[in-house]
């Protein structure tokens, strides 16, 4: 694909927006499921809306984690591997029991500095329905990050 007359960002950003597209329709398909919810209860649609909204959000920050991996390593089997790794640490930086377990130990402008990076602790506002701008920008800059670090990854291999 590299050999195509494309620049390299807009190869990997294209890479990632067709996998998060790919990943918004996913998504979309389940709606179904809240229509059923609508018909049988009276959800609050606004905190469904925003679950859905951070679940996309949080999908694109795995897929370029993922992405770059799949550009750091030449197996697809690692690149998984590190990828689900990576995307679980992240997940629990965020997590509650880690939290309150970490000030025992650690000072707590370090458990502040987890939670500000886990994933959770901004997914879990935004699923409470509370679009806080600071919790769509981390997810934007944290996908920026890794699609920045994909492209050096990759030019850095180019020019081996």
């Amino acid at each position: 694909m590299l050999t195509l007359p494309v620049r390299l960002r807009d190869a990997v950003l294209g890479k990632f927006l067709a996998a998060w597209a790919l990943m918004g329709i996913a998504l979309a398909l389940t709606f179904p499921i809240w229509i059923t919810v609508n018909y049988l209860g009276d959800p609050d649609n606004g905190v469904i809306f925003a679950a859905y909204l951070g679940s996309w959000f949080m999908a694109g920050g795995f897929l370029a984690i993922g992405s770059c991996m799949s550009a750091a390593t030449k197996n697809s089997v690692i690149a998984f591997i590190l990828t689900v790794s990576l995307c679980f640490i992240f997940v629990i930086m965020g997590s509650p029991i880690l939290l309150e377990a970490f000030p025992a130990w650690m000072p707590q402008v370090v458990v502040d500095a987890f939670a500000a990076m886990g994933f959770l602790t901004h997914y879990d506002s935004i699923a409470k329905g509370v679009l806080d701008i600071r919790d769509l920008l981390f997810f934007a800059a944290f996908i920026g990050a890794w699609l920045f670090a994909s492209a050096i990854v990759i030019e850095i291999k180019k020019a081996n």
